[in-house]
């Protein structure tokens, strides 16, 4: 009890004013030594808590959590609790009910029991937050921002007005309370906003204090600051606390400032020796992860032999996120020993193979679904996708009556990330939608129908596993993200399936005006992918649905992008070139980088008349390795134009290692999709993948013209 009174002071301060009727029961709340009690508690209350006696429970059991180090956590068996439900179902029936206070506390320590963006009572929670926005004061304003950044709602139109309001109030702000504005809004503000946030902040930097500071360069680093008086005086401070900080915060610190350019080698030489000195004591194998790594990114990386004896000791107690982070750094010093030293040493490849060892090990020995993700949800990088991922698969395989509507979007994310296809897998995640529909969040479809789309597979069932996707999502259409739908009717398409109610409810003029909108809030390079997937929808649909009478509104578009493209052909689509010339007659018989209508781009084309004689486009000279000037009117209309009779035009195309999964040669979504339209357009598609051109059987020219042959004039290939 004195412990708990301890950690949170002024928690308990916040308590002492609160009504009669509250007190007698806040009181036995605070004496409650364990989780248990307090579930007790709820228990023999449910029917007279009020709102403040539920914020008051949520805080306690939060405050419980704080103290028990990451071994003890059990932040789960919580939030599974029969009684931690009835408060979160009291706390949603209340919502309306609570002061401003006590509805964004309620939000923040929801979200500190992790629970899902998606649940009911964090929806009511920012809804109802949202509707009394403009009479939140700054300290409120700041820390529901903190809320919505914590939920990735850094874009939403949420956000934006949160930032209209401080916007407005940007010259009363006195206090620091402005920090957390900071860094939840600086990532999605304006230019002029970001500069008076910035000005702000370094009025007020003398006051900062260390983990004020920290937070701030987080934002910086979130805004690609290049501010660089405001840089050299956030970094001047935490220059000064550096003593104080743990080593997670050091590797925010490094980070920060490698990505931020920031020279200062004063103070790299200080994070160094403070790096190398934790690492000499430090007996715990994630935060020795956390120093190697923040190590392998400083500038000149090594490590003692000491030191790599001391990660040798403690990778048999090291989950897989530790593993991957070591196998990271240990990459990242080879490339560097290469580049600079040429010196690459046995103990650095040896040490690959030991986390290559510990990895599959701690695989083969999991026994877990749950456990098992909490560590593979945040892996990446090359050591994993090449020493872990098919055990990984294997392990899934093993573990796969596990899956259920609890987990089954988080696996399918997996699947996706890695381009790795699992029939077995991805055959289980449709049978679990199917059989447990009404359990999923509507939010959670589009990640699980995305592996389906990106991998190119339709499971058994697949009508009428699409069906239900959809119609599960019909009732919200009108609520969810604009970006939501838009991924979601593009990842359809993709499996060749258009479902008109979400059709009509992206292209309507009051949808696509709400999302221009908000793709002035987002960073250049997530607007741009989402204007690019509109564009690519809006292309599927006019020519897969044309009965839809969907009009082609992207041509402005297109011509902005495609003017902008510098590319060149790589060493294979050279050779084929050339080939194809050789082949054909001649350069004028073959074009290379054709533009067709609707704006798909193809390698080559080549027109064969009816007596498959090759037909010249007549001037059409090119340099080797630059992609031709592109003339929009006779390219884009050149499919259109008239063939002679029993004339066909052929489109070939050479197809890298992205076009296919991971594990086998399965032509992905996006690159079947393509050849789907190509076809609609009236071309005869061939497709060159990379591993049938670079074979050993086309290890010779003379094989790869007869390859070429066989491709445009033979009868078993097209």
């Amino acid at each position: 009890m004195l412990r708990l009174r301890a950690v949170c002071p002024f928690s308990w301060r916040a308590f002492q004013f609160r009504s009669c009727s509250c007190k007698p029961l806040i009181t036995e709340m605070i004496k409650c030594t364990d989780e248990g009690q307090i579930f007790d508690l709820i228990q023999k209350s449910k029917a007279i808590l009020s709102e403040k006696q539920v914020e008051c429970a949520f805080n306690i059991l939060w405050q419980f959590q704080k103290q028990k180090t990451s071994f003890l956590k059990n932040v789960e068996c919580v939030r599974d609790h029969p009684q931690f439900i009835t408060l979160h179902n009291l706390a949603t029936s209340q919502t309306e009910f609570m002061n401003d206070d006590t509805l964004v506390n309620v939000l923040y320590l929801t979200q500190q029991c992790a629970t899902e963006t998606h649940d009911l009572l964090v929806e009511a929670l920012v809804t109802e937050a949202w509707r009394r926005l403009e009479r939140f004061d700054i300290n409120m304003l700041s820390k529901f921002s903190f809320c919505l950044a914590n939920q990735h709602l850094y874009f939403s139109p949420l956000m934006g007005k949160i930032a209209d309001i401080v916007h407005r109030k940007l010259e009363t702000i006195e206090d620091l309370s402005f920090v957390k504005l900071f860094v939840a809004l600086g990532p999605m503000a304006g230019p002029e906003e970001k500069e008076q946030l910035k000005s702000t902040i370094l009025l007020m930097s003398e006051e900062l204090t260390s983990q004020q500071a920290l937070a701030v360069m987080g934002a910086m680093e979130e805004m690609e600051s290049r501010n660089s008086h405001l840089n050299k005086k956030i970094a001047s401070i935490l220059h000064k606390h550096l003593d104080n900080y743990k080593p997670i915060e050091l590797l925010k610190i490094t980070r920060a400032l490698i990505f931020l350019h920031f020279q200062n080698k004063e103070l790299f030489v200080k994070l160094r020796e403070l790096l190398h000195s934790y690492l000499k004591i430090s007996v715990i194998p994630s935060e020795i992860s956390i120093l190697v790594y923040a190590l392998s990114i400083l500038p000149s990386p090594y490590l003692n032999e000491v030191e790599v004896s001391r990660i040798e000791a403690v990778l048999p107690q090291c989950d897989l996120t530790d593993l991957n982070s070591f196998a990271t750094s240990v990459l990242r010093w080879i490339h560097y020993d290469r580049t600079y030293l040429d010196n690459t040493t046995g103990k650095q490849l040896k040490l690959l193979q030991k986390l290559d060892h510990y990895g599959l090990q701690r695989l083969q020995k999991c026994t877990n679904l749950n456990l098992l993700w909490e560590e593979l949800k945040s892996l990446k990088g090359d050591w994993f996708a090449e020493s872990l991922l098919e055990e990984t698969v294997a392990t899934l395989h093993r573990l796969m009556d596990e899956i259920n509507y609890k987990n089954v979007a988080e696996i399918a994310s997996f699947l996706s990330r890695t381009n790795y296809l699992s029939t077995l897998l991805l055959d289980r995640i449709a049978s679990v939608v199917l059989q447990q529909t009404e359990k999923i969040h509507p939010f959670a479809i589009l990640p699980i129908i995305l592996p389906f789309s990106i991998l190119n597979y339709d499971p058994p069932q697949s009508d009428e596993f699409f069906g239900i996707c959809v119609q599960h999502l019909n009732s919200y259409l009108s609520v969810l993200d604009p970006l939501m739908l838009v991924f979601l009717g593009f990842s359809l398409a993709t499996l060749e399936y258009f479902p008109e109610d979400l059709l009509q409810a992206i292209f309507n003029i009051k949808f696509l005006a709400k999302m221009d909108s908000q793709l002035e809030l987002l960073c250049s390079s997530l607007s741009m992918r989402v204007q690019l997937r509109l564009m690519e929808l809006n292309r599927a649909v006019c020519l897969e649905c044309p009965e839809y009478q969907i009009p082609w509104f992207h041509d402005r578009f297109c011509q902005q992008q495609y003017n902008k493209d510098t590319g060149s052909m790589n060493g294979a689509q050279q050779q084929i070139y050339k080939m194809l010339a050789e082949v054909l007659g001649g350069t004028n018989y073959v074009k290379a980088s054709v533009l067709t209508p609707y704006y798909h781009k193809i390698d080559f084309e080549c027109i064969l008349d009816k007596r498959k004689k090759p037909l010249p486009y007549g001037s059409n000279s090119i340099t080797l390795g630059k992609l031709p000037e592109m003339h929009w009117e006779s390219n884009t209309q050149i499919t259109g134009s008239t063939l002679p009779p029993g004339a066909e035009r052929i489109a070939l195309e050479f197809l890298d290692s992205r076009a296919f999964c991971r594990n086998i040669p399965h032509l992905k979504g996006k690159s079947a999709m393509k050849k789907r339209h190509l076809e609609i357009l009236g071309y005869r598609v061939i497709q060159i993948p990379h591993f049938e051109w670079n074979s050993m059987a086309l290890s010779t020219k003379e094989a790869r013209m007869d390859y070429l042959r066989e491709c445009i004039f033979g009868e078993g290939k097209s």
